[in-house]
């Protein structure tokens, strides 16, 4: 490689800000012997760049990126569109058809209601830099790959864990830690379905379980909530190969499933040899009810696969999830998550464990419950003060959101609701979404305006500010809603005269 090359190189990266609005260059020595050539080429392409005025070079130090350049506005880098047509395989095929495009997260807004974020404010800061310092410290005799169903250390501290707090009893290698519950559910899927086989889901539920599970090929068979969660009554003869459900805290709902359905449910999954995917997302979130034991800790829950999650207690960030599943998959689980990704980050796990063992984790979940709480009941009081009956409100005895639906707001408003919002500063999520999109099934739907309203990641005074803001919104809404019928009331009397 010659000077020339490595000039055209440099400047190429330079412009296109690989280094930085004001980043450091290699050395010569260094970049030499990166590139196998003699430092004295390298030195010519830099003699060559500062004199046009790339970089700044001062004796004794790196190069750096001219602060002329690097205040310059970003060239468009922007790819053309390629007229080649992707070759993909049916899978992919299938999951270029279902899965959600990744959307640009709204900036900068007063009050963002969006489920699933939590305030950094709640995170563990010291307490978990102790437990990863701690970990980074242990040396091990070997680097090495280690056991893909997650570290024994872990594992054992969660199975203390979940019968001490959730009464889910199961033995250690029962236990698999997987990068967050979203993989947990792509190892069921990947696993127990194929395509053309059928998967009871929640209507409406949670919508990344659905893709996940359609991208195998498997027909998804909707059935309905209630206030009692997922309507086993519907369940009949339904031959699938496995059902998804959130019986503790329905996803979006509220609704938790009594006793009796969870039978209902147990009984189907063994008649029709189906596993049962029980997703405890938010079980650690409760304000009004007591513990539901889950679907795993009654009898004949040999189909039961449960998943827990850390994304609502610690951060959606860490991606740690775990799933217990019945003995006969175990070693298969274990096998599908060594040759997707050999295992979950050992320092995370190690530092989960210590958090676990020594009562910090279980402190911290103290804490951010009572916290959380405070937060939902200062939506319940603003959403009651700003709207009094004209609004509804599922969903608010656990965990992390509520679903408000609006009485007098026909759901042909629901974009212009969100749009007006969205340009005052406030961010709001529907629950239309989350239903499935067939027409046969929208008889199904309220007919109103419905919001899933996250709290988790604001403070009292932004929910409060959000709500007003909401509420100014709404009742423009309605002010326009009246006036178009006033004309329409006018021109039907005038078209009688």
């Amino acid at each position: 490689m010659g000077a020339r090359q490595i000039y055209e190189t440099l400047r190429d990266q330079i412009l296109k800000r690989v280094y930085g609005t004001d980043g450091l260059l290699p050395s010569s020595r260094a970049l030499a012997g990166e590139l196998g050539v003699s430092r004295s080429t390298v030195t010519v392409a830099y003699e060559q760049l500062a004199a046009e005025g790339f970089i700044d070079v001062r004796h004794g130090a790196r190069p750096r990126v001219a602060k002329a350049v690097a205040e310059a506005p970003a060239p468009d880098t922007k790819s053309r569109p390629s007229s080649r047509k992707a070759r993909l395989s049916a899978y992919g095929q299938r999951l270029s058809q279902v899965a959600p495009r990744p959307r640009e997260q709204s900036r900068n807004l007063i009050a963002n209601f969006r489920y699933g974020d939590l305030s950094p404010a709640d995170f563990p800061v010291l307490a978990w830099k102790r437990a990863v310092v701690a970990a980074m410290t242990r040396r091990p005799t070997k680097l090495s790959y280690d056991d893909p169903s997650g570290s024994r250390r872990l594992r054992t501290a969660l199975q203390a864990y979940l019968w001490r707090t959730r009464t889910v009893r199961c033995e250690v290698d029962q236990i698999i830690v997987v990068n967050g519950s979203q993989q947990g559910l792509d190892l069921c899927a990947r696993l127990l379905l194929d395509r053309g086989d059928r998967f009871v889901i929640e209507d409406p539920g949670y919508l990344m379980a659905r893709h996940v599970f359609s991208a195998t090929g498997a027909l998804a068979i909707p059935i309905p909530v209630d206030v009692d969660g997922l309507d086993t009554g519907q369940l009949a003869n339904s031959e699938a190969r496995l059902a998804y459900v959130t019986p503790s805290h329905q996803y979006p709902l509220g609704g938790v499933m009594p006793i009796g359905r969870r039978h209902q449910l147990l009984t189907w999954a063994r008649k029709f040899d189906a596993y049962v995917i029980e997703d405890d997302y938010d079980s650690e979130h409760r304000y009004d009810i007591k513990p539901v034991p889950p679907l795993h800790a009654l009898e004949g829950s040999e189909n039961v696969i449960y998943l827990g999650t850390v994304s609502k207690t610690l951060s959606p960030t860490l991606r740690i999830g775990y799933l217990v599943v019945p003995p006969e998959l175990q070693s298969v689980f274990a096998a599908a998550k060594q040759i997707m990704d050999r295992h979950t980050p050992l320092a995370e796990q190690d530092a989960l464990a210590t958090m676990i063992e020594t009562g910090v984790y279980d402190s911290h979940v103290r804490r951010v419950r009572r916290r959380n709480g405070e937060r939902r009941q200062a939506l319940l009081d603003a959403l009651h003060r700003r709207f009094g009956d004209r609004i509804r409100i599922d969903g608010a005895a656990a965990g992390l959101h509520v679903v408000v639906w609006f009485r007098d707001l026909p759901a042909t408003s629901e974009a212009t609701l969100i749009d007006a919002a969205l340009a005052k500063g406030v961010g709001i999520y529907p629950v239309s979404s989350l239903f499935d999109q067939r027409r046969q099934a929208r008889q199904h739907r309220p007919d109103v305006v419905g919001l899933v309203m996250g709290y988790a990641a604001l403070e009292a005074r932004q929910i409060e500010r959000g709500c007003e803001l909401l509420a100014q919104v709404v009742d423009q809404l309605r002010s326009m809603r009246a006036a178009n019928r006033r004309r329409s009331r006018q021109l039907d009397h005038q078209n009688l005269r």
